[in-house]
């Protein structure tokens, strides 16, 4: 794939939300869009860290026109609130940068007692783009990106221990909501198909990256990270560039899983990544989008 990003046109006038905006990869993604010419809604958390994160994009591109909206993706009624907002200030989304997500090893839920990592890294994004799809133009460059990662490999959906609290795997959790991310992105990007829009959808992930996700680790684990992370892991600049692809390129059609092409895809150019092929089961990504239409309550193409 030949994709430079010093070649790509100016995208003024467009129109993106980047979840997880105020730091690692969400704050490299809604960096460089912006320094595209992207007006791009920063839909974070944590507003004084959003604040912040703003005003350190705005040193480095001044030209940045950026927007804040508080989203809490664990919690539907935040994400429900988010959308009614946006609405009430925009009329359009051409990409929408499903980027936020967690890593908890604790057994924390959301209020209505769903596994906090499924609740927000899926859920939540399942919602807001069910919500925001509507205002999105049907054309090619109208996208709709997911990020998921290495951890989908050896995971699976556990349909009848959705909040993985009969497996002895502390992993278990994390892994089957970014395989949730992808399965997600593909069921999308087949609905959307058959439905004949030509918006596109489809799932990157940035290979090794310390982006702000270890926090929770055991401190063997997180020092063995730090002190690994420079040989075995990609800057949050670097770990952007998969989800820019996604954003940008003209050489995708829908579908694709984007990702480094280096030693165990943690570092490297940008092509398509390797699935488990778990991942490929349709049958399973449509009893997920089921489900998550029933935990939603809110039903989606």
């Amino acid at each position: 794939m030949d994709f430079k990003l010093n070649t790509i046109h100016s995208q003024q006038g467009r129109i993106a939300i980047v979840t997880g905006a105020n730091n690692g990869i969400g704050f490299q993604t809604t960096k460089a869009m912006a320094a595209y010419g992207f007006k791009v809604v920063m839909a974070c958390r944590n507003m004084a860290k959003a604040e912040k994160a703003k005003t350190e994009i705005l040193t480095k591109v001044a030209t940045a026109d950026l927007d804040i909206l508080q989203l809490d993706l664990s919690n539907l009624e935040s994400v429900r609130n988010f959308a009614k907002k946006f609405k009430e200030r925009y009329t359009k989304l051409d990409v929408l940068v499903n980027n936020a997500g967690i890593l908890v090893y604790s057994g924390k839920k959301n209020e209505v007692g769903v596994e906090l990592q499924f609740a927000t890294n899926h859920l939540g994004h399942f919602l807001l783009t069910n919500l925001l799809f509507e205002l999105m133009p049907d054309n090619h460059a109208s996208r709709i990106v997911a990020l998921s990662s290495l951890a989908h490999k050896g995971a699976k959906i556990h349909f009848d221990d959705l909040n993985c609290e009969k497996t002895d795997d502390s992993d278990a959790a994390y892994g089957q909501s970014k395989l949730a991310n992808l399965m997600f992105a593909d069921e999308l990007d087949r609905r959307l198909k058959k439905s004949g829009k030509k918006i596109i959808a489809l799932a990157v992930h940035p290979g090794g990256s310390d982006s702000g996700l270890f926090d929770e680790m055991s401190r063997i684990k997180y020092y063995t990270f730090k002190i690994l992370s420079p040989f075995i892991l990609n800057s949050p600049a670097n770990a952007a560039k998969p989800s820019l692809f996604a954003v940008l390129s003209k050489e995708v059609r829908g579908g694709e899983y984007i990702g480094p092409q280096g030693f165990n895809e943690f570092k490297g150019k940008i092509g398509f990544a390797k699935r488990s092929d778990y991942s490929k089961k349709q049958d399973v990504a449509t009893k997920l989008w089921k489900l998550s239409e029933g935990i939603t309550g809110q039903s989606f193409l």
